[in-house]
């Protein structure tokens, strides 16, 4: 059976969090503001597609300045060998974010990945401000912008073996949709406290060796939990 790899980007192939550095960063002066959006959502009194769009209300930045900030961060080194790797032996490999597009797609090019299927949401530049779309939300959902548990979904329906791989909050939904999760981060601490199964990883060099295991014959399995 062929094997989906559904990858969160920031925090998973990106070690750093671009999306909250970005916010960061460009909404200077804001710092209660954000604070108490972070503390609503962490509470769950508002969903991640809100705090986006909040979020975005407050910056103040240019698409170029936006980008050239984004680039100063860099990507699992492991991630580009794990993908080519995954794709040569008939699997799919799909980025699902809960960030921003501009970023995820640029990331993926310079790394020669620009033609992998990627979702995320979308910020709009225009005048030094920026607005945020969700062109995958779940419309019987306000939780999350770009619901990774649909596109989960789409690869089980084909007839994959769909795997999480994440590390947050957002990856929630898709972990338990998925066949296997691959966690680490807070996702791996809530797989834990929730007796959600699931197996640790590290970076995309142990991504690959699930892989390669799977290859070789062992069975795909949500009952295998490494310490």
């Amino acid at each position: 059976m062929p094997v989906a790899y559904l990858c969160d980007f920031d925090g998973t192939i990106s070690p750093e969090d671009i999306g909250a550095a970005f916010v960061e960063r460009f909404s200077s002066g804001q710092e209660a503001t954000r604070t108490q959006m972070l503390e609503a959502w962490l509470s769950g009194e508002m969903g991640h597609r809100e705090l986006t769009a909040r979020q975005c209300e407050i910056l103040s930045v240019s698409s170029e300045a936006a980008l050239a900030f984004s680039r100063t961060f860099r990507l699992d080194p492991r991630f580009a060998p794990f993908a080519r790797e995954a794709l040569g032996r008939g699997d799919a490999v799909m980025v699902v974010s809960e960030g921003l597009g501009f970023y995820v797609q640029d990331h993926l090019a310079q790394v020669g990945l620009g033609q992998l299927p990627w979702a995320a949401n979308e910020a709009v530049f225009e005048d030094g401000r920026v607005s945020a779309r969700f062109p995958f939300a779940d419309p019987a959902c306000d939780a999350c912008g770009n619901c990774k548990a649909q596109h989960v979904r789409r690869y089980r329906g084909r007839g994959f073996h769909t795997v999480l791989v994440g590390d947050g909050t957002s990856d929630r939904h898709g972990a338990l949709a998925a066949d296997s999760i691959l966690a680490t981060g807070s996702l791996a601490e809530w797989c834990r406290n929730e007796g959600v199964v699931h197996q640790g990883f590290d970076h995309f060099g142990d991504v690959a060796e699930f892989g390669r295991r799977l290859e070789q014959g062992a069975t795909p399995s949500r009952r295998q939990e490494r310490a």
